[in-house]
């Protein structure tokens, strides 16, 4: 069974309190595997959950091969987007 970006994010986002701490979360985690992958390009991504997400985040291998797939940037600018927007219409 394939998922969309969207779907994933859904199935994810059912088991997160709130969206905004997850992506943030998301982004912690993909800029943690940038920094990474910067300092020695020889690790794969495998290597990189096992020494060093899965100890501080306790997600599974198949949860963070989901986060890497998410653009938690745009989501988040999204979601902040959305809220400025309701924000205005009860400032009216």
């Amino acid at each position: 069974m394939h998922l969309t970006n969207a779907k994933v994010i859904k199935k994810i986002v059912g088991m997160a309190y709130n969206r905004k701490n997850l992506y943030k979360k998301i982004i912690e985690i993909q800029n943690l595997v940038l920094e990474k992958k910067r300092e020695n390009e020889d690790l794969y991504y495998k290597e990189i959950f096992h020494q060093f997400i899965e100890k501080q985040y306790h997600i599974s291998y198949r949860t963070f091969n989901s986060y890497m797939g998410i653009n938690a940037k745009r989501e988040l600018k999204k979601l902040e987007l959305q809220e400025q927007n309701q924000i205005k219409l009860f400032e009216l």
